[in-house]
């Protein structure tokens, strides 16, 4: 084989390669985008209200004290409390870093912000977001199926696609992501939804 066929077979080699990569980029672009309209998509029908149920799903407690996402979602869901007169579950076990568990510190948030301690149900075994809506729903009544469903913008969609393999209905409160952790936490659950997909949890 001379120099120019030696060459020419490199070339050819370049361009296949270059095509695969191209084809692999465009594939995962497409797949960021379809992902990020279904994440948005996940936030509606914006809850009014209807259900009797809303459930808050728990993010990191740092010691005692909510993280700056769990305190967004609990700033969201206090303000709907204010509002509309739902029974509030709170849903979220104990990580090993965490002194109190996820449901334990939004209670005391809430009943410290004026919401009646009567009007909360505490869920405080669950570690993944299909454990909070599994055994949140064993709290529920027999003739319930339809909750309002708590939790950061980002994470409604995959939460709401659980619920509804759990055979319960939603509508949807988004909290804000903060910005520190915002790109971070949109790749995180692109990943978590592709996860869910593939294994149903």
């Amino acid at each position: 084989m001379n120099k120019l066929t030696e060459t020419g077979d490199v070339v050819k080699k370049s361009k296949k390669m270059g095509i695969v990569i191209g084809i692999v980029i465009i594939l995962g672009l497409s797949v960021w985008f379809l992902l990020g309209m279904w994440i948005a998509q996940g936030q509606k029908p914006v809850a009014g209200g209807t259900n009797e149920f809303a459930i808050i799903l728990g993010a990191k407690v740092n010691g005692e004290t909510p993280s700056l996402t769990l305190h967004y979602r609990l700033k969201a869901a206090l303000s709907y409390a204010e509002t509309h007169p739902c029974t509030i579950h709170l849903s979220g076990g104990q990580g090993p870093d965490e002194e109190i568990s996820e449901a334990e510190a939004m209670r005391r948030y809430l009943t410290e912000h004026g919401i009646d301690e009567g009007r909360l149900l505490m869920e405080s075994q669950s570690t993944s977001t299909y454990e909070n809506l599994l055994y949140s729903k064993k709290l529920l009544p027999e003739d319930i199926d339809s909750i309002t469903i708590i939790t950061s913008d980002f994470h409604l969609a995959r939460a709401r696609m659980l619920a509804d393999s759990l055979g319960l209905k939603t509508d949807a409160l988004a909290a804000k992501t903060p910005e520190s952790v915002k790109i971070q936490q949109h790749i995180r659950e692109r990943l978590a939804i592709i996860k869910t997909y593939i294994v149903g949890k």
